[in-house]
């Protein structure tokens, strides 16, 4: 099997439940394709919208140049231009590129993965908005699967301390599967978004976190039981990233389970997993 990363590496991962790789993927031939796409159908958005502002000339740098006057005028076009780039070509060739599944293989020692389907998309977090902002959690609940998964995920846009990066707990795949609870009503989340960890703050006081400020071309790689959660924006621009999620097919929680997915598949993960997710609380 072809080796992606280092023995150091795979090392490092295995202990801290992540690894952030510089400069992945090729910024020319796999990253500009999505930006331009993601740049005219803003462009098309705006049309639709009798949005008339003259726009910066397209760079790395101002791919999404007109989105913040399109939310402003109508935000329910954020939502549009959301949908429309996950189906973007060179995303989707991004998704299933080689280079991608050698590294899940090298890592899980495995001959056979999977695609979580519904578990690749583009984020969007906008300036002040918190709505959509992922808490503390681990992935498996939100996307089951199989118990042993990776979460791929890398920014459209260079990062900053205000564009808020990720943020990791590191080290704490190492407890185990963590039980949930929803605080919906609290919140006023739903699905995914309102899972909580059972004593949260207890839990993630244990560990060192971690904030990777990484840029176009990068990977940040966590395990599907490490804690993380959306970094909050503070900045003026909406932070852009790829989230590609996969799975080991080998697994035997997983092959226990038909390999069954969570909220986007509309399957309640107290009854797929049921041994698993044992102290489930107000989830209603």
């Amino acid at each position: 099997m072809s080796k992606v990363l280092s023995d150091e590496q795979v090392s490092y991962f295995n202990e801290n439940g992540f690894i952030v790789i510089k400069g992945f993927y090729d910024l020319e031939v796999q990253i500009d394709p999505i930006l331009i796409a993601i740049y005219d159908l803003i462009g098309i958005c705006l049309k639709k919208n009798n949005i008339a502002i003259k726009r910066k000339i397209f760079s790395r740098q101002t791919f999404d140049d007109g989105f913040q006057a399109l939310i402003k005028k109508n935000r329910s076009a954020g939502g549009v231009i959301y949908d429309a780039v996950k189906q973007i070509p060179a995303f989707q060739r991004l998704i299933s590129n080689e280079k991608n599944e050698l590294l899940v293989k090298q890592l899980r020692e495995t001959s056979l993965i999977g695609l979580a389907a519904g578990g690749s998309g583009i984020r969007i977090d906008n300036p002040g908005e918190s709505q959509y902002q992922a808490p503390w959690h681990q992935e498996f609940p939100a996307q089951l699967r199989s118990l042993d998964g990776l979460i791929f995920w890398s920014p459209l846009r260079n990062l900053t301390k205000l564009l808020g990066p990720v943020e990791i707990c590191s080290k704490s795949q190492q407890e185990g599967m963590i039980p949930v609870y929803s605080d919906s009503k609290k919140s006023g989340k739903t699905g995914a978004y309102a899972l909580r960890l059972e004593d949260e703050a207890k839990v993630v006081a244990k560990y060192k976190k971690i904030a990777p400020v990484v840029e176009q071309g990068d990977l940040v790689l966590m395990d599907w039981l490490v804690i993380h959660r959306s970094g909050t924006n503070l900045s003026h621009e909406s932070r852009w990233t790829m989230q590609i999620r996969y799975f080991n097919f080998m697994d035997q929680t997983g092959i226990s389970n038909d390999w069954k997915g969570s909220f986007a598949a509309g399957i309640d993960f107290r009854k797929a997993f049921p041994s698993l997710i044992v102290k489930c609380k107000d989830f209603k």
